[in-house]
């Protein structure tokens, strides 16, 4: 199962469907691209994905798709 490890040492596991760890993102742009009746794989296909880990909180963003180095948000409060 695909996974991550988050710095602060949680392992993150993204395999799963539905994913409990896994939050998808499509800016109002995009999804404004969208009318009428729409295919939802194509609406999946436009979003981002990002990984929250259960422990600290950070998010892990992959705006260029799960082949690439996420983004790393840091949650401060």
């Amino acid at each position: 199962m695909p996974s991550i490890l988050c710095k602060c040492g949680e392992k993150i596991s993204y395999g799963e469907i539905p994913c409990k760890h896994e939050w998808l993102f499509i800016s109002d742009v995009e999804f404004d691209q969208f009318s009428g009746t729409v295919d939802s794989e194509k609406i999946y296909q436009a979003m981002k994905h990002a990984l929250k880990c259960p422990s600290c909180k950070r998010l892990w963003l992959f705006d260029k798709g799960f082949n690439s180095e996420p983004l790393e948000y840091i949650h401060l409060c």
